[in-house]
């Protein structure tokens, strides 16, 4: 579930084989650089399975579920800290099943990634991938029948995305429902009104569906459509969190949410216009990377928008950590 297939992974949300990258299928900041370093210093057998699984995309599925329980009116407990490690494994098999359907593509736009490059074998990337799902619909069934409910065709939508529907018109969408379930999977698994978190998953799938619409050119690039839809999107998705507030909504809470909405279009403008007026490749791989770390100010957003202003503020303590490691491991 990544934006990279995003996806990220997952979703390249995380489209293509150009996170993620959502997942549940989500870029460095000098693409070029990074790809250059990893011809010439071949990583170990941990660091490549760091950039096999995008581990700094991970980053990105803990706000889901958390937005999820917010939406729904209930408060976090162990059931959902269950539904963010089903998650988490949900969103990593569609990160290992991306590469693995995507080996020949990437073998020749991107020979530096690790199945092309020998350093995993495409077996262990299959087996990983039927694991993690099991792991993940596992951990879904201890959080109850609710959870599995919403786990299950979340696990179908990654396997769906990934072995069939990629490289096809209903690619984007596949993608956009599975962010929009993983929402749905925490406000599930924590009790709360499930129903009530529907306009949170639209408002995230949304933000999905253009990031994997940009990721569908990140190896090719030639595209101005895609940003300039990304950036429309970004916009109106803006407006809505940063709205008016509701009668019963603080001065204080209105102001995180407003700081939080800011703070999402901040993340995503700018990389979405460079790849507007310039959609060479970097660029492109660029405005998905955005695109992907933009995910977690999105949900803490949502989280505030629901009241539950101590959720976003720990779903927003994500993305610096997320962006360290970023710097060390590819985020698409």
């Amino acid at each position: 579930m990544s934006e990279r297939h995003v996806d990220g992974r997952a979703p390249r949300a995380t489209g293509g084989s150009g996170a993620a990258a959502p997942v549940l299928t989500g870029t460095p900041d000098t693409p070029d650089a990074t790809h250059a370093q990893a011809a010439a210093r071949p990583p170990g057998r941990a660091r490549a399975w760091a950039e096999l699984l995008r581990l700094p995309a991970l980053f990105t599925v803990p706000g889901d579920a958390l937005a999820g329980a917010a939406a729904a009116g209930a408060r976090p407990g162990a059931r959902t800290l269950l539904a963010i490690c089903s998650s988490l494994c949900l969103y990593e098999a569609g990160m290992a099943l991306n590469d693995w359907a995507d080996r020949e593509e990437d073998a020749r736009d991107r020979p530096h990634r690790p199945l092309p490059s020998g350093r995993i074998r495409p077996a262990a990337a299959l087996t990983a991938a039927g694991a993690l799902t099991g792991a993940g619909l596992a951990l879904a069934a201890r959080a109850g029948r609710p959870a599995l409910a919403v786990a299950t065709p979340l696990a179908a939508t990654v396997w769906s995305y990934d072995l069939a529907l990629k490289h096809t018109p209903a690619g984007p969408a596949a993608m956009a429902a599975a962010r929009g379930l993983d929402l749905l999977l925490g406000a599930a698994a924590s009790g709360g009104r499930t129903r009530a978190a529907l306009p949170s998953a639209v408002l995230l799938g949304s933000h999905t569906l253009a990031v994997t619409t940009v990721s569908r050119r990140e190896a090719q690039g030639g595209s101005t459509a895609g940003p300039l839809a990304a950036l429309a999107t970004s916009a109106l998705l803006t407006r809505l969190l940063t709205r008016r507030p509701a009668p019963a909504e603080s001065p204080r809470a209105s102001a995180l949410r407003t700081a939080l909405g800011t703070a999402y279009a901040a993340t995503v403008a700018r990389p979405y216009l460079h790849a507007a007026l310039n959609p060479s490749p970097p660029l492109t791989q660029r405005a998905v990377g955005g695109g992907i770390r933009a995910t977690i100010p999105l949900q803490a957003a949502l989280s505030a928008r629901s009241g539950a202003r101590v959720t976003a503020l720990a779903v927003a303590a994500l993305a610096p950590i997320g962006r360290a490691c970023a710097r060390k491991v590819s985020i698409t």
